[in-house]
């Protein structure tokens, strides 16, 4: 029953949607969107300072061991994804509305999930120690190589800048860092407010998605959006996580790894992460293009965990 309840959405994903509807129907206005905006800025902040503080530097270290396993997944995560995104977004940007293409584009950019993956990894009876440290590393990178291929694959198109990637140090990195700093401190503190940590974190994403919806509303983007464009990005969507499932699937059994380590690979290779990508296009884009953008990435998000939570049953069946 358990594994059966990850096929229907989630509180979060039920959260985000209605989140999108009110703040269509609602947006912030006038004086209201530069608070908003000042306040998601804070948020974000200290969310990477809680994520910096929760990440053990003993995981990094057992991590670094097994350097194969988190090879395979950086390779999926930053070469196999980016090379379909860019294929995708180069046959299908004339067939979607504006901002779309690039949004898948950037899906494909973002660094793996870290509970997700943890939690699938560990249903289907895989290697959770190296789930950890790989899912952990690649959030780590991400913040680093996401603006930096972003601004790569569109510098044609007056794509990110120097500006903002400076932003995305000074927003995220820097209070990783610190966060991861602090944990000699405040780390056991920290583990043990899981609940208040979990609210920050889901609280950060809540309030880009408002912002980005809004504006989204305040800029007409749903009425450039067809439902063909939905029906597409769905069937986009599938493709892109069936290709890298089968993917790391065959490239684990043909480098000899063993099924727990099979299973990591995987469920860490095939994820994108919501946490991240959505605040990292907080700073990366214009808002008016945020809605558009991340809108692959929630319907990504959600069929991610659906095909996952069957995919996880299934190895587990064949373990027991």
């Amino acid at each position: 029953m358990a594994l059966l309840s990850l096929l229907y959405p989630d509180r979060f994903t039920i959260a985000l949607v209605a989140t999108a509807v009110a703040a269509t129907i609602l947006p912030a206005m006038g004086a209201a969107a530069p608070i908003l905006k000042m306040v998601i800025v804070g948020s974000i902040a200290l969310l990477f300072f809680l994520q910096g503080a929760r990440l053990s530097r003993q995981a990094i270290i057992q991590g670094a061991i097994h350097w194969r396993l988190h090879m395979m997944v950086f390779a999926a995560t930053f070469i196999l994804f980016p090379v379909l995104g860019l294929l995708t977004k180069t046959y299908l940007q004339s067939y979607l509305a504006p901002g779309m293409a690039i949004g898948i584009l950037y899906l494909c950019l973002l660094p793996s999930t870290i509970q997700s993956s943890i939690t699938f990894t560990s249903i289907a009876g895989g290697n959770v120690a190296a789930a950890v440290c790989s899912a952990s590393a690649s959030n780590v990178l991400g913040v680093f190589l996401t603006p930096l291929l972003m601004g790569l694959f569109m510098q044609t198109q007056g794509g990110v800048s120097v500006t903002a990637i400076g932003e995305i140090v000074v927003q995220i990195l820097v209070p990783f860092v610190a966060g991861h700093l602090m944990r000699p401190w405040i780390g056991q503190w920290v583990e043990h407010r899981r609940t208040l940590t979990g609210i920050v974190d889901r609280g950060a994403i809540l309030l880009v998605v408002y912002y980005a919806f809004g504006e989204a509303a305040i800029n007409n983007l749903w009425t450039q959006l067809e439902p063909g464009d939905l029906l597409l990005l769905t069937l986009v969507s599938c493709g892109l996580l069936a290709t890298v499932l089968v993917i790391t699937t065959m490239a684990s059994r043909l480098f000899g790894f063993s099924k727990p380590d099979e299973i990591a690979l995987v469920f860490c290779g095939s994820k994108k992460s919501l946490g991240s990508g959505v605040p990292i296009a907080s700073i990366l884009f214009p808002a008016s293009m945020i809605g558009a953008i991340i809108l692959p990435l929630m319907l990504f998000h959600q069929i991610q965990l659906l095909v996952c939570a069957v995919l996880a049953r299934s190895y587990a069946e064949r373990n027991a």
